[in-house]
């Protein structure tokens, strides 16, 4: 049986889906909603009126008796409407936003992208030339023109490149300036500053390791102690924290997670409470996620906590903590998060809510987006199914769980800047040798560090620069080995010819990219037709 068959098999499956057992529908439906035990709280309350407001908007197609799958459709052509206005004229209420206007750009394109809606070559060109303005002589970007820089708008700034994808986006990027700008930024406990100054915490990590992926940057030693910090902000309940000792929270723990799998390190986390927590914030009631214990459903959470089981799959699957699996899916109820964002998340007027009763906004459209993407389209290995809840058209592209970028556009990226000199931070004034994985309490050369094993060598001495020495045998630095970027040969020209190969799946993260390529064959994209996926999964 053909890919195509497979992916047509599945479309009718959820088509019976859809008509007959909808989430919403199900009889035990209003018996999830939330009970008071004991005495009444503010949360409890506002939890019963949310609650109340998504009955109301399921009740509309609980009351209808023939059920058809265009009465739940995504209304593409209001949303996209709703950003392309976002890119052109903005209103004096986005004022308090004039250090974001990078962010903006990207949640308006790639939620365009999400939408397979093309953008001119001269409204790319525009975009480009502005996100040029906002990109800082001494590296990174900043929130707008003549500002200082900051990582959060570096991030958005290199995703909504990498997502226009021409070759002046990408060469746009000063490679050699970012490079600079992160070692600047990097603490001596191997966290990240969010500007000069500024806060420390894990979104500013992971925006520093996920451009450094995307720009095919060398990680070590820049990174060689960034996985020991962000497996302390994991909490008891399995989520991360923005730092060590705070609350578990969505956004926060995808920031860990995807850093630590973009550092080939998500082996040090404690995946089964993870998985745990994970599941538990998805609510019975709405099928969509809350950002953490006790509170209530968002829209954007979808992405956040939603992105998260990919990378999940991927590492218990390798663990073979898995099982067996009766159909190929996500660990959590994916029919049920597309319910609640095709049926309470959707603004008539366009752009899509945090919840029923809220006004649209870029920031929620893009996620929300983005997260109906991860639902809909399980993508492991050589399979692939698509999962489509309602009409056929509701159909998004497929984002890539790490970045948050079109998969594909991930992909052309790497291949740019592959042929592109290697760039390591101007600090290093000598090559970055290679790295074995060293033993460490009594490791043998072929095991990975565990969780345990995180603090074995806290007493490393660092240089004036703040980095680790080049002989550190930190667990971060096995996990990494002697990463950097590839040329032709394996080996980074800023290597000696004696370092070993890097490892292609330190660059592949979670090692999803490939399966990918399977994704794209079946869908018709030409240039990966003769693509073939042996082995493990690589990126290059």
């Amino acid at each position: 049986m053909s890919a195509s068959n497979v992916c047509s098999i599945d479309r009718e499956l959820v088509m019976e889906i859809t008509n007959h057992s909808l989430w919403c529908c199900r009889d035990n439906f209003q018996g999830d909603k939330t009970q008071h035990h004991g005495e009444p709280t503010v949360t409890s309350k506002e939890q019963i009126k949310v609650e109340e407001s998504i009955s109301a908007c399921y009740q509309y197609i609980i009351n209808k008796k023939t059920l058809q799958p265009e009465d739940i459709k995504l209304q593409r052509n209001r949303h996209i409407s709703f950003l392309r206005n976002g890119l052109k004229n903005l209103s004096r209420g986005f004022e308090c936003l004039d250090a974001s206007r990078p962010w903006l750009v990207y949640w308006c394109i790639h939620a365009l992208h999400l939408l397979e809606e093309t953008l001119s070559e001269d409204e790319q060109d525009a975009i480009v030339d502005f996100l040029d303005r906002c990109q800082c002589s001494d590296g990174g970007f900043a929130g707008g023109p003549g500002q200082l820089p900051h990582l959060a708008p570096t991030y958005a700034a290199v995703n909504a490149l990498v997502t226009i994808g021409s070759p002046a986006a990408l060469a746009t990027i000063n490679r050699q300036a970012l490079s600079d700008f992160l070692a600047r930024m990097v603490t001596p406990e191997g966290s990240f500053r969010m500007h000069e100054g500024g806060e420390v915490d894990i979104r500013g990590t992971y925006c520093a390791v996920s451009v450094a992926r995307l720009c095919r940057l060398a990680v070590h030693p820049l990174m060689s102690r960034t996985a020991s910090w962000i497996v302390q902000c994991q909490t008891y309940e399995g989520g991360f924290s923005g730092s060590p000792g705070l609350e578990a929270h969505g956004g926060y723990t995808f920031c860990g997670l995807a850093a630590l799998a973009l550092l080939n390190c998500q082996h040090l986390a404690d995946n089964t409470r993870l998985l745990r927590w994970a599941t538990s914030r998805q609510m019975r009631l709405s099928g969509g996620f809350q950002g953490r214990t006790n509170k209530l459903v968002d829209g954007c959470y979808s992405f956040w906590q939603g992105a998260l089981f990919p990378l999940l799959h991927h590492t218990l699957t390798t663990e073979g903590s898995c099982g067996e699996l009766e159909e190929p899916c996500w660990l959590f109820q994916c029919e049920a998060l597309q319910n609640y964002l095709l049926l309470c998340c959707q603004h008539p007027s366009g752009g899509l809510i945090d919840k029923p009763g809220k006004s649209p906004d870029f920031y929620h459209t893009c996620y929300t987006l983005s997260g109906l993407s991860v639902a809909q389209h399980f993508c492991y290995g050589n399979t692939s199914r698509c999962t489509v809840v309602g009409d056929a058209s509701n159909e998004v592209a497929l984002t890539h769980p790490l970045y948050n970028v079109g998969m594909s556009a991930v992909l052309s990226a790497n291949q740019f800047f592959k042929r592109q000199p290697d760039v390591q931070p101007s600090v290093f004034t000598r090559p970055v040798e290679s790295q074995q994985c060293p033993p460490a309490n009594g490791l043998g050369p072929h095991r990975s560090p565990r969780r345990d094993d995180i603090h074995s060598n806290s007493s490393a001495q660092y240089h004036k620069s703040g980095f680790p020495p080049q002989n550190t045998s930190s667990p971060s630095a096995s996990c990494q080995g002697s990463d950097g970027c590839h040329n032709d040969n394996g080996h980074p020209e800023s290597l000696s010819k004696n370092s070993n190969d890097f490892s292609a799946e330190c660059l592949s993260g979670s090692g999803i990219e490939d399966t990918v390529q399977h994704r794209l064959r079946i869908t018709g994209a030409k240039e990966y037709n003769d693509v073939k996926i042996t082995g493990p999964p690589k990126f290059d």
